[in-house]
């Protein structure tokens, strides 16, 4: 299985193929929630078109033999709407820290750990871009625990400690239920 992350600039279709296509009973993410919630669904596939015509873009997809399997929002904090006011996930300090918001893997290439590959390649696009660190709002589980996929779109604390992360705070969001931490990686320039 060959494994390839890639910035989502110029690969509008591909993103619209893992989070846009219409789920049963309604339509799909567009991942709007963090970025700005304000826009109307109508408006959301053009303006995430416009965000993947242009550097940094929103994100990267993971591709499994060529075929687009996965998405992973990252971009700097300063451009999540949500993030900028919210009262729950606090600001560790004044640098505006790269923030991995959410995972999408589609439903055949789940449990083959992409998740990780999703991370790895998100931390690369944000240091290619001259981020000084990057942090993400896991949520926390023990042991072995298993996340359901509606609690798991933040990713695991697991995960991001897996990925070379430390925890840096606490919040006082949740996801599903579940407490949600800040996780910081430093990126060396």
């Amino acid at each position: 299985m060959a494994i390839e992350v890639h910035s989502a600039v110029g690969r509008y279709d591909d993103f619209y193929e893992v989070v846009g296509v219409k789920k049963p009973g309604g339509a799909g993410c567009w991942c709007m929630a963090f970025r700005d919630s304000r826009v109307p669904n109508d408006g959301r596939a053009q303006y995430m078109r416009d965000e993947c015509s242009a550097e940094p873009g929103p994100g990267v997809l993971a591709y499994v033999d060529g075929e687009v399997a996965g998405w992973c929002s990252v971009a700097p904090r300063s451009t999540y709407r949500r993030l900028m006011s919210s009262r729950t996930i606090p600001f560790v300090d004044d640098r505006d820290a790269w923030s991995i918001v959410c995972f999408v893997v589609r439903p055949p290439f789940r449990r083959r750990g992409l998740m990780h590959e999703l991370l790895e390649g998100a931390v690369a696009h944000a240091a290619a871009h001259g981020a000084e660190v990057v942090e993400g709002y896991p949520v926390t589980v023990d042991g072995d625990e298993r996340v359901d996929v509606i609690s798991g779109y933040v990713g695991t604390s697991r995960l991001f400690q897996a990925a070379g992360f430390s925890q840096a705070s606490e919040t006082t969001g949740h996801s599903g239920g579940r407490p949600r931490v800040i996780m910081r990686r430093e990126l060396a320039r």
